[in-house]
């Protein structure tokens, strides 16, 4: 596989930069969608259906036999790109800032490599390919691009489901993995501090929400180091907070943005009762406060068994060099929601640019090096020939 992969690199390479050029921000994907599905026609073999989760494509190979999912997202962010390269984005405002421009590439690969084996090799189980919407946002009812294609059936039958994400912050070329929980639950929250206001020259008049906030704000960033046992990791962050309109008012109201980070649902609870917590204490300063909490992706859970898999097949291809077991972090993925529906591992792709400034994800100039692509493709694919081949467990 590694060297059908390596043949098919300059396609790779083109389908990730025409995808990169042309970005669809979440549940919008709709070029994106014909790209995929007209790529699997030309292809051939795959029956596929589009519209699954929205703007999703799920393409299926293979007649009987158990069944192995491989996923990529498809969306794009809310972003001005700044790099100056030929294949820059050509939607204003919108931009390939994550990688899912690589993913979907790369799953374009696969699919030309796993149609070449079923013609020459006898198949005992079947795979599912899953180009999915909407891993960066929620729509309106809260529902992101990996539970909008779960509803529409597109796990169903799954025994095992894989995927990669590339990291631009990681060195090129180097294959990740973590067992178990390895990308966290995420919730955020908007929190309003509440008082009367008064004239800036008689505050004495009235109560003060800027002034409340300094004990909630020290309250706030104590949860994770003085209420969450140190053993289980937590993260609580503001980004944003906001307050007045003058320097003579004293406002009615400040405003917080922030996000929760946890492994553990017990972990989870309590921060979201801490926080509240935090937030009383305006009440003890004559004002009050309003909280929301929107609950996000729970934690990623990588399957050791699937991930046992992966690491062998790199192994195999690249060298055990290739092969380093870390830890991912605090970031989040909807893959969660899949993860936990069918025996499944996610896997991080060293892609660093190897020259110049960090091209960090979700920045203006995120960027990857794209001979990572191919590699990369080849992993997945041999993962899911062996499976296919029967020369890996089926997940029961």
């Amino acid at each position: 596989m590694l060297d059908k992969a390596l043949q098919l690199s300059d396609e790779i390479i083109r389908l990730r930069r025409v995808i990169h050029a042309n970005p669809e921000l979440s549940f919008q994907e709709y070029e994106t969608a014909a790209l995929v599905a007209d790529t699997l026609a030309e292809i051939g073999g795959y029956r596929v259906r589009t519209q699954v989760g929205k703007t999703g494509v799920v393409a299926d190979l293979g007649e009987s036999g158990p069944l192995v999912a491989i996923r990529a997202d498809m969306d794009a962010l809310p972003i001005v790109e700044a790099n100056l390269v030929e294949y820059c984005s050509c939607n204003a405002g919108v931009m390939h800032a994550c990688g899912h421009d690589a993913h979907t590439a790369i799953l374009l690969g696969v699919a030309h490599m796993l149609r070449q084996s079923y013609q020459e090799e006898t198949w005992r189980g079947r795979v599912r390919l899953l180009f999915q919407p909407a891993e960066e946002a929620f729509d309106e009812n809260d529902i992101s691009g990996a539970t909008a294609m779960i509803n529409d059936g597109a796990l169903e039958g799954v025994d095992a489901v894989i995927a990669l994400h590339v990291s631009s912050d990681q060195p090129s070329g180097h294959f990740l993995f973590q067992d178990g929980p390895s990308l966290a639950a995420v919730d955020s929250f908007d929190a309003w501090i509440r008082g009367d206001g008064a004239h800036a020259a008689y505050p004495h008049t009235g109560s003060d929400p800027i002034y409340m906030l300094a004990p909630i704000l020290t309250a706030l960033y104590a949860i994770p180091s003085r209420r969450i046992n140190p053993l289980f990791p937590s993260v609580v962050s503001l980004g944003q907070v906001s307050g007045g309109a003058a320097s003579n008012v004293i406002p009615k109201e400040v405003m917080l943005r922030g996000t929760l980070r946890s492994f553990q649902q017990d972990v989870r609870e309590q921060l979201w009762r801490d926080l509240e917590n935090a937030l009383k204490l305006s009440e003890l300063m004559g004002g009050g406060y309003e909280l929301s909490i929107v609950k996000g992706y729970p934690p990623m859970v990588n399957d050791a068994e699937a991930n046992g898999w992966m690491r062998a097949v790199t192994t195999d291809l690249l060298g055990g060099a290739a092969v380093h077991n870390v830890q991912f972090g605090m970031g989040a993925e909807d893959f969660a929601y899949m993860t936990q529906r069918a025996k499944g591992a996610m896997f991080m792709l060293g892609a660093a640019v190897p020259e110049g400034p960090a091209r960090h994800h979700h920045t203006t100039t995120f960027d990857i090096d794209e001979g990572v692509l191919a590699p990369g493709a080849a992993v997945l694919a041999e993962t899911a020939r062996r499976f296919v081949l029967g020369q890996l467990p089926a997940s029961k």
